[in-house]
């Protein structure tokens, strides 16, 4: 499958009900792309930014990076720099479990993005967190190396071929 072909989360999960997973927790969707997917990449992290800038910094070759920030939306974990640097390095999208913030910037990139809100106020710098370690959001896990297809109808999970992350 290439990062252009449209796949729907509907047909995904119709043909693999029972083999993958799908995220119960409602989403907004903000980038300019609003269907997308990818190997999953991750970090935890809570009101604080430093690891997702650092990740975005690097070569994305069509992967998603899933944040789990705690469900906060007292600060946003992603702006309109850093999503540039996604869409600049190739990420596919982006799916944060907390805040967004120049979500104007953000709706024009060519990036998915899906997040629970936004709140203009930044977020700390100091990369406390963990990055590539599988992360659960509502009723989800999301590791490392699997697929996640992103659209209007929601996140699947596709873990049955997980790749190694490098």
């Amino acid at each position: 499958m290439t990062q252009r072909e449209i796949v729907y989360t509907s047909d995904i999960y119709d043909a693999f009900e029972d083999q993958v997973a799908s995220l119960d927790l409602q989403l907004q969707n903000l980038g300019g792309h609003r269907q997308f997917h990818g190997r999953i990449r991750t970090v935890r992290c809570f009101q604080d930014n430093g690891l997702v800038k650092a990740i975005a910094d690097e070569p994305g070759d069509g992967q998603v990076l899933v944040v789990s920030g705690g469900g906060s939306l007292h600060t946003a974990l992603m702006g309109g720099n850093i999503a540039q640097a996604f869409a600049d390095n190739g990420w596919a999208g982006v799916i944060i479990h907390g805040a967004v913030r120049d979500r104007h910037e953000i709706a024009a990139l060519p990036l998915g993005v899906k997040a629970l809100g936004s709140n203009p106020r930044k977020s700390a710098k100091d990369s406390v967190g963990m990055r590539d370690t599988t992360v659960t959001i509502d009723n989800v896990e999301f590791p490392p190396g699997a697929m996640v297809y992103a659209d209007d109808d929601g996140v699947i999970v596709d873990a049955r071929n997980i790749q190694a992350i490098d």
